[in-house]
Formats: C-alpha cells, sequence, structure tokens
C-alpha cells in the first residue's frame, strides 16, 4: 500500500509554492516559483530511488529501470503549473502520486520489466501564455519554433522565458520521444466535476478526453437609439445573439454527451441607450466522438444562419481551435477497472470533458487516466479540494496499475 501521509504532507508542501493570499497557488511556467516547485519534486524522486533530468522542454522526469534491457518505458505523471489563483490537487496529484507509486515499489523491493518514468509536464495549462501543453506537445514531436513567439501579458515570448529559465528555445524538438520508446501512458487527476462525488465512488475509469471546438461568432446589426427605434423595425444584434446562444445549449443537449459554452461575450457599441449593432461571442464545443460534436456543429451553424435570416443580421464565424477527442485504450481501461476491484473499490467509466497532456499522445501511444473524486465539482479556484483518503485510494490504484503496464 502506498503511504497516505507522505503523499498529502508533500501535497502540503508544494502548495505553499506560488500561495495566494485566498488559499490557492499561482504557479506559471519559467518562473522562480516554478522553478522552486520542480527542485522540490525532483528531491522527492531521488528519495523514491528515481534518477532524474530535464528535457529540452523543461519537463522533468524521475525514471525507475526497468528489468528487460531496451524495453520500452511506461509513462506517468501530470503538470505542476497551474491557472492564476488555481487549486492545490489539479496536475500535483498526478505528478505525486506516480512518485510515490514508484517510492512503495523501491522500497518494497518491487521491480518491473519495463521501466517507468514520471513526468511533470511544462506549462499544461497555458495560464501565462496563452498556449497550453507545452510539455507534452514537445514530446510529442508537436511543437514549433514558431509557436515560441506566444507572449504573456508582459510581452514576453515563451522563447524568451526559456533562455531566462536557463534553456534553449532552439533545441525544443529535442525533447520529442521516438513512438517505440514508450509503451503506454497512464495519468491520473481530479476529475474536476461532480459525477464521482454524486455516485459516491472515490475513484473512475475515463473512457476518453473531449475534443475542443473553439469558435468566434460575429453577429452585425444595425445600432440606433434605444427610445426611438420602434421595436418592429429593428435590426438588434444582441437579441438575435441571445436567441443563437439558447439555441447552442439546445443543440448540446440533444446529444447526452455533447456539451457547449458561450464564455466570452462582447457588444458594441456598449451604451445603456443603445441598440446593439455588433455582438461577437465564443463557442466551446466538446464530446468524446468527433462525429457527434462535428454533427451538434453542423447543426448550431444551420440554425444560427436561420435566426440571423429571421433578425435581419449578418452572421460570420471562424475556427479558433479545432482538437479531435482522444480515446482511452481499452486494454489500459481494464488495467485500471481491475485495480480499482483489487483495492475493494466500486467504480464507473466517465469521460474527461477538460483537456489533459495525454491527448497529444493520441496515434503515438495508447493512453488511459485515472479520475479522483473532486468536492463540490470545484477546480480552477483555491476551493478545490480532494480528501486524504480519495488521494491515497488514487495513488494506491495507479500503483496497480502500473504494475500491469510494466510487466
Amino acid at each position: 500500500m502506498v503511504n497516505s501521509n507522505r503523499l498529502w504532507d508533500r501535497l502540503q508542501q508544494l502548495s505553499k509554492i506560488g500561495a495566494t493570499q485566498n488559499g490557492g497557488v499561482t504557479r506559471l511556467s519559467f518562473t522562480k516559483e516554478e522553478r522552486e516547485a520542480k527542485d522540490l519534486i525532483a528531491g522527492f524522486m531521488r528519495e523514491a530511488g528515481l534518477s532524474v533530468r530535464e528535457d529540452e522542454a523543461g519537463n522533468l522526469i524521475g525514471r525507475k529501470e526497468g528489468t528487460v534491457e531496451g524495453t520500452p518505458v511506461v509513462m506517468t505523471g501530470s503538470h505542476i503549473d497551474s491557472v492564476f489563483d488555481g487549486g492545490n490537487f489539479d496536475g500535483p496529484l498526478g505528478v505525486m502520486s506516480a512518485i510515490e507509486a514508484l517510492q512503495t515499489m523501491e522500497e518494497d523491493g518491487v521491480t518491473t520489466e519495463h521501466p517507468i518514468e514520471v513526468v511533470a509536464f511544462t506549462d499544461e495549462e497555458g495560464a501565462r501564455f496563452s498556449f497550453g501543453m507545452l510539455g507534452s506537445r514537445a514530446i510529442a514531436g508537436l511543437i514549433s519554433i514558431e509557436e515560441l513567439e506566444n507572449r504573456d501579458k508582459d510581452g514576453i515570448s515563451i522563447a524568451e522565458a526559456m533562455e531566462s529559465a536557463g534553456f534553449n528555445p532552439k533545441e525544443i524538438r529535442k525533447a520529442a520521444r521516438k513512438k517505440e520508446e514508450v509503451k503506454a501512458y497512464i495519468e491520473l487527476h481530479i476529475e474536476q466535476g461532480k459525477v464521482l462525488e454524486k455516485e459516491n465512488l472515490a475513484v473512475g475509469v475515463v473512457s476518453g478526453i473531449a475534443g475542443p471546438l473553439w469558435m468566434k461568432f460575429t453577429v452585425e446589426g444595425e445600432a440606433g437609439h434605444a427610445g426611438n427605434t420602434p421595436m418592429g423595425i429593428r435590426r438588434d444584434a444582441m437579441t438575435a445573439a441571445a436567441r443563437m446562444m439558447l439555441m447552442i445549449e439546445q443543440e448540446a443537449i440533444k446529444t447526452g454527451s455533447s456539451v457547449g459554452t458561450v464564455g466570452q461575450l462582447n457588444l458594441f457599441p456598449g451604451g445603456i441607450n443603445i441598440i446593439p449593432g455588433r455582438v461577437e461571442f465564443s463557442l466551446d464545443l466538446r464530446d468524446i466522438n468527433e462525429e457527434t460534436r462535428d454533427e451538434v456543429e453542423r447543426a448550431i451553424l444551420k440554425e444560427a444562419g436561420r435566426i440571423a435570416e429571421e433578425q435581419g443580421v449578418k452572421l460570420s464565424f471562424e475556427d479558433l481551435q479545432r482538437v479531435p477527442p482522444a480515446p482511452c485504450d481499452e486494454e489500459i481501461e481494464q488495467a485500471v477497472r481491475e485495480s480499482i476491484a483489487e483495492a475493494g473499490l466500486k467504480t464507473m467509466t466517465l469521460p474527461s470533458g477538460a483537456g489533459h497532456d495525454g491527448m497529444q499522445f493520441t496515434g503515438l501511444w495508447p493512453i488511459g487516466m485515472i479520475f479522483v473524486r473532486s468536492k463540490n465539482g470545484i477546480s480552477h479556484d483555491p476551493a478545490e479540494w480532494t480528501s486524504q483518503e480519495d488521494c491515497a485510494a488514487g495513488a494506491d490504484v495507479l500503483y496497480r496499475t502500473l504494475l500491469k503496464l510494466a510487466n
């Protein structure tokens, strides 16, 4: 069994680095807070008997060797960066649980045929540069030098931040791993939702990671005086946009699996006594089935066009991001189910609506995920919380799963 108190103590130690007044954490990539956190975690890795290195993208990697030379590695881990004033479990629980699992193996004299690596990925959240999953993109060979020109609010580029942290951005593509180097990737993560809590379950098996489609809609009508323009002759961009936003919710609900969110809304000119002449709003549409997601997209665009015609406004839209869903490997899912049963726990299978580093490895290596219950489903907030008992339960399941995958 894993050491619950040691795991919890390490999570608490890490939570002090970048701590905010609200009880959360702000720990952004290529900052002194991240450096301090990496140094702390590197120490934990060495205590677990792992060899430690950082690759060209800044990913921190701890390795336990296997008994059969030349076998591909089983990779596990998560991230230690945060959003602004975020929580203390999103990412760190996956890293700390993996270290704890390997330290338990070391203390119990347990060996595996395949080597196992714990990776603390660089900049999963993308909070600083609005460009996430930097480290996992690099490992998957999906990063370009041009993308390192993304800049933070102070105008500092990723490349400049890397240089200030002691990395050479021109060498980032050297972090890529060959397909034959890795056998599988398994990640433990808090659910960031309420499903497990509703079912009174500590852990769950993830079926896949939903692929986000981000779009920007622009509705153009005609601005006018709020008092002197009769309702029947208005071309109100906001009224049309409001109908479209309600329609987005209705179309997403129809599938039973899709989620559609309007998270940004701008209207112009923006006066209290002016009919809006132009409205811009975002759409975040997700499903673990790409065909289903794209069918919902087509329905939304068709209905939005119909609404625009009825309201006498002009509609335009553009793709901002289109990421394919990442299904989890069935054999890894089964290994997780067996591990949960061996731990004496009940479980369920559920999708991940949030993005994770494993998405970048689709088509390269089999991926899998273990979810751990989140209190009230809260995440990206100082109130984010997972109990010590649930953290230990998740780490124990990860330990058992790693033994299955690495032998």
